[in-house]
């Protein structure tokens, strides 16, 4: 059994929190959980009244649900980090023996993971990974890995034992990444691909060519799609998305991904626009919320490129529009009226040409409706959702 100084090891315990709190502000990890990790770290210090021994004491003394749960406010919400010493939850090994059996017997701590694959000593960080994800123990795991290399095998063989737990993947893809097999993810429920640089296009495009059964939350914000690529999709590889986030080139892309998504709840579309080539008009009854970000091409309005023309979406509730010129009024009132949707919110952001009377006549002919003109939401790309 390791012998250890409850004082030595308290205050050693108390440094390391403050060095937590002080590294937390810098990687992700909420105002809300600093707070509470700075509240217990002056919960413990007002103890210190009488002397450095009682204070120590009293640290120690803390139960282990408590340490538990300032552990658990330690680690980052949304951000994706490497194992290091220096952070959380490794560094919590490394104070005591009793933070060591707290820590490693919290499955919680070593949920989310950032895998580095590609150049240097894959077996040595392999084996680091394995060991910290091991640790995991059954429990979802939210993983994101930076991919440059074309060896899906080496990859494959350290996540195996992990595919029925990933149920959330970030991919970054450099140049010189490969295909990866999305089949195997068959846990996966949220996916996240970005690219760096060139010569990733074909690796992402055969990723996704088949996805996962359960994958309900695609993002897919670097790369651009145009309608022949996404045609060469297998038509129920994306049946299942309720949410999906998408650059396109070319508005007839619109109607096709309505078609390949008929569970699909919401919609972020950023693209180069231009006509719809279509007489048709594609009725979806799942989309609810649908947020749209244009370059308008060889035009300058969105009436002149046909959008409400060639769609009825009767559940939608929020719509969002950015940089689409010329405001098509008269073709959104008659697909309101087509639609016949419970639209809640209208925003119109930058780039997007209206006037009083227009709002005014929506607030006559929809009461229920809020329709706003924000011009300061005028960049091109959409606040992404966190995963």
């Amino acid at each position: 059994m390791q012998s250890f100084d409850s004082n030595d090891d308290s205050s050693a315990g108390l440094n390391t929190l403050r060095n937590i709190w002080e590294v937390s502000r810098k990687n992700g990890v909420s105002y809300r959980r600093r707070q509470l990790v700075e509240e217990n770290v002056k919960i413990v210090q007002s103890n210190n009244s009488n002397s450095h021994r009682e204070f120590s004491s009293a640290f120690w003394r803390l139960p282990t649900e408590i340490l538990a749960q300032i552990f658990l406010y330690c680690i980052p919400e949304t951000e994706h980090q490497t194992p290091a010493p220096y952070l959380a939850p490794m560094l919590l090994t490394t104070v005591c023996q009793r933070w060591r059996e707290v820590a490693v017997d919290m499955p919680g701590l070593w949920r989310r993971l950032r895998l580095e694959v590609g150049e240097g000593d894959w077996q040595q960080r392999a084996f680091c990974y394995d060991s910290y994800l091991k640790r995991s123990r059954g429990q979802q795991l939210s993983l994101a890995l930076e991919y440059d290399n074309n060896d899906w095998t080496e990859l494959r063989s350290l996540l195996q034992p992990y595919f029925d737990q990933i149920s959330s993947l970030t991919l970054e893809f450099f140049s010189g990444a490969g295909a990866l097999v999305m089949s195997d993810f068959r846990a996966l429920e949220e996916l996240v691909i970005d690219t760096h640089g060139s010569g990733s296009e074909l690796a992402v495009a055969q990723s996704i060519a088949q996805l996962p059964p359960n994958l309900r939350s695609l993002q897919l914000m670097d790369l651009w799609f145009d309608l022949e690529m996404l045609s060469g999709f297998n038509p129920l590889a994306w049946a299942g998305l309720t949410e999906l986030e998408i650059m396109v080139d070319g508005l007839d892309s619109f109607p096709h991904l309505l078609r390949s998504c008929p569970n699909l709840s919401s919609l972020t579309m950023i693209g180069i626009f231009t006509e719809i080539e279509t007489s048709e008009t594609l009725a979806h009854d799942k989309l609810q919320s649908l947020r749209i970000s244009g370059d308008l091409h060889h035009s300058d309005s969105i009436r002149d490129i046909g959008l409400f023309n060639a769609i009825t979406l009767p559940n939608l509730r929020s719509l969002e529009v950015r940089n689409l010129g010329q405001w098509a009024h008269e073709e959104f009132k008659e697909f309101m009226t087509r639609s016949e949707c419970p639209l809640e919110t209208l925003i119109f952001g930058g780039g997007v040409m209206t006037t009083d009377q227009q709002l005014a006549e929506y607030a006559t002919l929809f009461p229920s409706l809020d329709s706003t003109a924000d011009p300061m939401r005028s960049t091109f790309y959409f606040d992404l959702i966190v995963m």
